[in-house]
């Protein structure tokens, strides 16, 4: 495979963590980043425990109660960023950026319930704000190709498709002028 492509230009720039917003069914939302909280975790355990394995999507998130603390446990600790999308003490949604040699994965993931109501979009720029804000420069993700409700989200927040050859679309994004660039 050949090396990843960036945009030139940074993505636009969104409003950092905690943002909060009322959703298209009219709940009151509110995006944070993960701090490590026991009760912030045990909320994200029981969010995807009640996740549709219909839903799953590449093998993530993963099945059962003891697969999924210990996939939540590697991206939620070392140089993972994380923001969660609460309604009330309940999570809706979670997204994060792992660490992969000098760029970062995205990964995000909506409950069921709340697909469709607008908490992607804000689940994601405040992902990329809290990661640009925190020295994230570069981000990747893959995408299946028929999930076009996707794709258009990553496309609206400024990702670009970088490799189109598989049954996957890789995009990526740039959150901030690359050092080099400044020189």
């Amino acid at each position: 495979m050949s090396e990843r492509v960036y945009p030139d230009e940074p993505t636009g720039r969104f409003p950092e963590p905690p943002v909060r917003f009322e959703d298209a069914e009219g709940r009151d939302i509110e995006v944070r980043a993960y701090t490590g909280d026991e009760a912030e975790f045990e909320a994200l355990v029981a969010m995807y425990e009640a996740f549709d394995p219909t839903d799953r999507a590449q093998g993530i998130p993963p099945n059962g109660e003891s697969a999924v603390r210990s996939w939540l446990e590697t991206i939620l600790g070392g140089d993972c960023r994380n923001v969660v999308a609460w309604d009330g003490d309940d999570a809706a949604g979670h997204a994060t950026l792992v660490r992969d040699d000098g760029s970062f994965e995205l990964a995000i993931f909506v409950l069921q319930a709340y697909q469709g109501a607008g908490i992607g979009t804000r689940l994601i720029e405040a992902l990329l704000a809290h990661g640009a804000a925190t020295g994230v420069e570069k981000v990747w993700l893959t995408v299946e190709r028929w999930n076009r409700p996707a794709v258009a989200l990553y496309k609206n927040v400024g990702f670009e498709t970088s490799d189109a050859e598989s049954f996957e679309l890789e995009m990526t994004a740039r959150l901030v002028d690359s050092v080099e660039d400044e020189e």
